[in-house]
């Protein structure tokens, strides 16, 4: 109707009682909110009233198509001239996911990454080659207020990796292209593997993170599975951002879905670590054992930390303590811990099979 303004159209209205039909002749003046026609002298909006009615078109206006369609007027001087069309669609998409496989007994993973391609342009691509940009652009949406940064992470990098290869670069962006054409159909999700990689080394571990001051009686330690992504020992490849599936084998070789985590955009050659949940068996007390003030500027803090492990083999914790700002000093420990950031100091404790294990550290602090 809207492309028929200014057209002659044919209105068929019925009596709802005789089912005689009355056809006039009517113009359409607009059609935007609501049919505005010109019937003879008069001007009449038609309305949704359930009243029999019905219009009949004279023919397809020239300028209305049935499928989207982009209509190009070239002027020639002769000859055949190679034409290229680019444009930007928000239809076209594409999502990122790991299938990774532990092996407990070789501590080894493999990693399979497909990527989810989503078509809702409304047009099918027959064939099509597809060149992936993996990255964060900005969609207009301005500069961040410098007061709130925010970086994305999602905290599966423990250490950002410094290694490059050949793979094309986009500006600050990885060019991922897939190494067959492809057909995606209107309205389609279709996924195509991207990255194999068998027995790359890795290891599983436990993880409790404790803020400072902390105190609970008995939380669950994370399970942690641990790898690299360097070209020697790991994975040799940038990832881009997705989802991590982990899977593990049980007794009768079946895969068994044991976790999952986002990780962010990692470059090659990181240090990483997925989260894929609470530890049935394994737990951590953490309590305040003893808080003095020194002095007007100083307290003493002791800190006692508990760990039981109800597995049948030993097993070691990565216990990390949190809140260390400025000039915060251990002035006594039970077991040597590493600073690993600016606010966190990290002991890795082992605990025996089906035992107990515990750590103290004294804290020196302003606060």
């Amino acid at each position: 109707m809207e492309k028929a303004v200014g057209q002659t159209i044919t209105l068929v209205r019925t009596n709802p009682a005789t089912g005689a039909e009355n056809r006039v002749r009517a113009k359409v003046l607009a059609a935007n909110g609501g049919v505005v026609l010109q019937i003879g002298d008069t001007i009449e909006v038609l309305r949704d009233d359930g009243l029999p009615v019905r219009v009949i078109f004279d023919k397809v206006p020239p300028n209305l198509r049935a499928r989207p369609t982009l209509s190009v007027t070239l002027e020639s001087k002769g000859g055949t001239v190679p034409a290229t069309l680019t444009y930007l669609t928000p239809g076209l998409g594409w999502t990122t996911d790991y299938v990774t496989l532990f092996d407990d007994a070789k501590q080894t993973i493999d990693v399979q990454g497909w990527v989810t391609l989503t078509n809702n342009t409304g047009t099918d691509y027959t064939n099509a080659d597809v060149l992936l940009v993996a990255g964060n652009p900005n969609n207009g949406g301005g500069r961040r207020n410098w007061q709130t940064p925010w970086n994305g992470s999602t905290e599966t990098i423990d250490e950002a990796g410094t290694e490059s290869n050949e793979r094309e670069r986009l500006g600050d962006y990885y060019l991922y292209p897939l190494g067959e054409r492809t057909t995606i159909s209107n309205a389609q999700q279709k996924q195509v593997s991207f990255l194999d990689v068998k027995a790359a080394p890795a290891r599983s571990t436990y993880e409790f993170n404790n803020g400072w001051l902390a105190t609970n009686d008995a939380a669950s330690a994370s399970s942690v599975l641990k790898f690299s992504t360097s070209r020697a020992g790991g994975l040799g490849d940038q990832l881009p951002a997705g989802t991590m599936r982990v899977y593990m084998r049980d007794k009768r070789g079946d895969p068994q879905f044991i976790g999952e985590s986002g990780i962010e955009a990692t470059p090659m050659g990181s240090a990483m670590s997925i989260r894929t949940g609470e530890a049935f068996d394994v737990k951590v007390k953490t309590v305040v054992a003893e808080r003095t003030r020194v002095n007007n500027r100083r307290w003493k803090t002791r800190m006692v930390y508990e760990l039981t492990n109800a597995r049948n083999n030993p097993i070691t914790v990565d216990l990390g303590q949190n809140g260390l700002w400025g000039d915060v000093k251990i002035t006594e420990q039970s077991l040597e811990g590493k600073r690993v950031s600016a606010d966190r100091v990290e002991w890795s404790v082992p605990v025996p099979a089906n035992g107990k294990a515990t750590l103290t550290a004294t804290f020196d602090s302003r606060y």
